[in-house]
């Protein structure tokens, strides 16, 4: 952008008495000690301690204090000012030599004038001295007391504020109209709003199928008499252009063919900078790429298509895990995992795990908790939009209401139908033998589970607005018993972020179930039947406590549940979230019960932001407790609750 004028110089969850403790064990966790400090850093997040690696990297290390002062009144350019000024962020971390002092105080000078203009303040001035001379005046090869660390000094004038007075639309952006693009006159003139308006009309004549489309002027005028800018913005939007020949570059175990029938880029289809990027989504999504970069071609092609190109950097494509947690209730328990992200050369995905529970706690080894299961994914089967699963998973579970052996095998279809909806079919045949409220049972269950999931949310794991919805139906044969029944499933959960950044996100959740079918609850296996309470339903009750009881106080499991959940995601600081919460929930024996034993559960909970979500830990306390039942829960996981 070009400005003129006299302008003056970016779930673990804990039940009844006990408490739980989870470590994880990967090859990312990073002690580090250095000299006399101490630091210990996870995934590169600095969790303890101070960490002066950089002081021993720095040839001729010179530090400095510096002091940032400003005449602005306004929270929102202070904050800006404060947030661009590389001195005051990178205070603590010496740089290279005395001419480093004033290398990094010229290249903040350029920041903090940048950051004016972004608030349109173009009669904003920057002074920054450093040992008291100002940085204009400094010689070539300056020289500084080493007696302390080096004094800086950074004021800022912030000046008023610009407003538009005139904008001209030209070429092929002429006879659109400037208050679409927040270029009104008497909008405040900031220069990224002129950036943006700029390159909002190009993408706009781009999703025309024009792939060429650049922008030929920019410019803006500033009038220091009358705190005005002029604008100035044209545009050419070149021929239409369907996509044309796509090739693959950086792939070694990945096949190309199989990048460029998965990334949906077809010749002949029509250019759209949104195929494009959804392209590169999709491909990232797979796993097996570090990088995903689509290049397009700088002229057309003779027959009028745009060539591209997609660049692909091939990261890992094994992996490999393992964990503990311990719990006075349950013991010790140990699990791990294994996969492949590329088995075959086109991203199938093959998993295996494994885990053993209640070490330590259980009585013999039939008391144990195992798990074992195998998982293979095919991306692209069939048809690019489609992934085929399959897997068999095996294990014991019991839980306080039942004892349960089982067998699962399935294999099934997931569907794109576009961005936002995936509908899933699969069959499963499950084997499965259970001690509980109706004594020692062994099912034989086959079923042909039909999914919806439609995910709106702008962030999966730590979203502010959208909604996410499921709804499932699983009809189902139980082969010993001769019994029909099928259940249905759905949930609904929606966010809204309140104030500047979204500091405050209110957040919801609704989910319900029943089984039909269901008229004789002893012919359903246990793991079928309905329970609630816990970390994934209502927090501060114990792990599926909530379930109607028979005569002998047993937990039976229902026909039919109601959970909802309601969150209030306060955003303190930066790192540090509190997230008040209350949920409800009922279980009934009935199929269309009055849901009279309603139960309910409050808490606070603590977020700790980091680059893979979110880190939760959650306390909540049940309002009307079973008796001899859980007094308190607390919940560990990374990401929302929901």
């Amino acid at each position: 952008m070009q400005i003129r004028g006299k302008a003056p110089k970016a779930g673990i969850a804990y039940r009844r008495a006990g408490t739980v403790m989870v470590v994880a064990v990967a090859t990312a966790f990073s002690p580090a000690l250095v000299a006399d400090a101490f630091a210990f850093k996870i995934f590169g997040i600095n969790i303890f301690g101070k960490d002066d690696t950089a002081a021993d990297q720095v040839p001729d290390p010179v530090r400095y204090d510096v002091t940032l002062t400003t005449d602005a009144v306004d929270p929102d350019l202070k904050e800006a000012l404060e947030n661009s000024s590389r001195l005051v962020a990178d205070k603590e971390r010496p740089v290279s030599g005395d001419l480093g002092v004033v290398v990094k105080a010229r290249d903040d000078r350029e920041r903090l004038i940048a950051a004016l203009y972004e608030k349109a303040r173009y009669g904003g001035v920057v002074t920054i001295t450093v040992d008291g001379r100002n940085i204009d005046d400094l010689p070539p090869n300056p020289t500084f007391s080493r007696k302390g660390p080096v004094p800086v000094t950074v004021n800022v004038a912030a000046g008023p504020v610009f407003k538009v007075r005139e904008v001209q639309f030209g070429g092929d952006a002429a006879n659109r109209n400037p208050a679409d693009y927040d270029l009104a006159p008497g909008d405040t003139a900031g220069s990224l709003t002129i950036i943006k308006a700029g390159d909002k009309i190009v993408e706009q004549l781009k999703s025309e199928g024009r792939p060429l489309a650049k922008l030929t002027t920019r410019k803006v005028v500033a009038d220091h008499r009358t705190d005005t800018v002029d604008v100035v913005v044209a545009a050419e939007g070149g021929p239409i252009a369907p996509v044309g020949t796509v090739g693959v570059s950086g792939a070694k175990a990945v096949r190309p063919d199989f990048i460029e029938r998965y990334s949906r880029l077809n010749k002949g289809d029509r250019y759209s900078p949104e195929a494009l990027r959804k392209a590169g989504e999709r491909l990232r999504a797979l796993g097996v790429f570090s990088s995903v970069t689509i290049h397009e071609a700088e002229e057309l092609a003779g027959d009028g298509s745009l060539p591209m190109t997609i660049e692909v950097s091939e990261g890992k494509q094994r992996y490999l895990g393992i964990g503990a947690q311990y719990s006075t209730i349950d013991g010790f328990g140990v699990n791990g995992y294994w996969g492949h992200r590329n088995l075959f050369g086109a991203a199938e995905g093959l998993r295996i795990e494994g885990a053993v529970g209640r070490l330590g706690d259980a009585t013999s080894i039939g008391d144990l908790d195992f798990s074992a299961g195998v998982t293979f994914t095919k991306p692209g089967a069939f048809v690019p939009s489609a992934t085929l699963i399959a897997s068999i998973l095996a294990k014991t579970d019991n839980p306080d209401a039942y004892n349960a052996k089982l067998v699962t095998a399935s294999l099934g279809i997931a569907y794109e139908l576009n961005d936002l909806d995936t509908i899933t079919g699969s069959g499963q045949v499950s084997w499965e033998k259970d001690d509980d409220a109706f004594g020692n049972n062994s099912y034989l269950t086959f079923s042909l589970p039909l999914q919806y999931d439609r995910d709106a949310r702008d962030n999966k794991l730590d979203p502010t607005e959208g909604y996410r919805a499921m709804a499932r139906v699983t009809p189902s044969y139980e082969a010993y018993n001769g019994t029909f029944f099928s259940g249905f499933e759905g949930f609904v959960a929606g966010y809204h972020g309140f104030g500047a950044e979204d500091r405050i996100v209110l957040a919801g959740k609704v989910s319900a179930g029943v089984l039909l079918g269901a008229d004789n609850l002893e012919n359903i296996p246990a793991t079928r039947r309905f329970f609630a309470g816990g970390g994934g339903s209502v927090r501060g009750y114990g792990y599926q406590e909530i379930s109607p009881y028979n005569a002998a106080n047993e937990a039976t499991g229902g026909a039919s549940y109601m959970t909802a959940s309601l969150e209030t995601r306060v955003r303190v600081t930066e790192k540090i979230g509190v997230v008040p919460f209350i949920d409800v929930g009922a279980v009934a024996a009935d199929v269309a019960p009055d849901f009279s034993d309603i139960r309910t559960g409050v808490g606070i909970g603590i977020r700790y932001a980091t680059p893979f979500g979110p880190l939760r830990l959650d306390f909540a306390v049940p309002l009307n407790k079973y008796e001899g039942g859980a007094d308190y829960g607390i919940y560990a996981g990374i990401g929302q609750s929901f």
